[in-house]
């Protein structure tokens, strides 16, 4: 039987007087509610993605809360020279960046045989060299403040085989890889780097790229009987983001209750 839900949570300044970038942060999903509830534990924001709409929806939304409107900027972070332009206007907006959140990631299901370089490349330039870009961007800027954080979104399926995710897979287990590697060059700095891995959780844009069938019977292999609310994803990458993980460092922290 599932288990319900918890209650939201109360916010209790965790994030205050920090500065934070947001990469895909428009829409109902994992980017959404990290930039809601960091809003609700005191940062001040600049998200970015690439629909201009959602976006401008994202910033209505967390101004309409009450809290002070994010910057924003349309970036595809599959282009370095948007890239740049992104990190640029975000430590102008902000003064500086103190936690860059990567969100970024591109989804889809196909087999091997069938797959097409396309399909593989497009995956892995959204998911995981976004990442790369986005990271090397923002490091220069940390390191010359010898201190920030760096939160990657990783998968589950970075680690456990699925059927039609060869791709994706593939591309969030080297976000992991990367994320690992990447950290031990920036504690020299004194700049942390960590990644989440979500096994499920549900938006309105999931069901899109999943075929059909295939929620409920992952939903069913949960061991709270349920998916993960977004908002559930985002409080693990927000402790991530703040000091209380200060000593946590190339660090993969799984927000799942699937079963093995």
């Amino acid at each position: 039987m599932a288990r319900p839900a918890p209650d939201y949570p109360t916010p209790t300044g965790l994030l205050k007087g920090k500065t934070i970038l947001i990469t895909a942060a428009a829409g109902s999903g994992i980017g959404g509610a990290v930039a809601q509830r960091a809003a609700e534990e005191g940062a001040t924001l600049f998200l970015s993605d690439m629909h201009e709409r959602r976006l401008g929806e994202t910033a209505d939304r967390i101004e309409g809360l009450g809290f002070a409107r994010p910057g924003t900027l349309v970036c595809d972070v599959t282009d370095e020279a948007q890239v740049q332009a992104l990190v640029a206007g975000a430590i102008g907006a902000m003064g500086h960046v103190d936690v860059l959140i990567n969100n970024a990631g591109l989804g889809g299901a196909a087999p091997v045989v069938e797959m097409t370089d396309d399909q593989w490349n497009k995956v892995l330039d959204v998911t995981l060299t976004s990442v790369f870009r986005m990271t090397r961007a923002m490091l220069p800027h940390m390191y010359a403040r010898q201190t920030g954080a760096i939160v990657n979104n990783a998968s589950v399926l970075g680690w456990r085989a699925q059927k039609l995710q060869a791709h994706y897979a593939a591309a969030k287990a080297g976000v992991m890889a990367f994320t690992r590697c990447s950290a031990l060059e920036a504690a020299e700095q004194g700049v942390r780097i960590n990644a989440v891995s979500p096994s499920l959780a549900m938006h309105a844009s999931l069901s899109k790229v999943t075929p059909p069938g295939l929620l409920e019977e992952l939903t069913e292999k949960e061991a709270f009987g349920r998916y993960a609310e977004p908002w559930e994803v985002a409080n693990v990458m927000l402790f991530l983001a703040s000091d209380l993980s200060s000593y946590m460092t190339g660090e993969v922290l799984a927000v799942s209750s699937q079963q093995a």
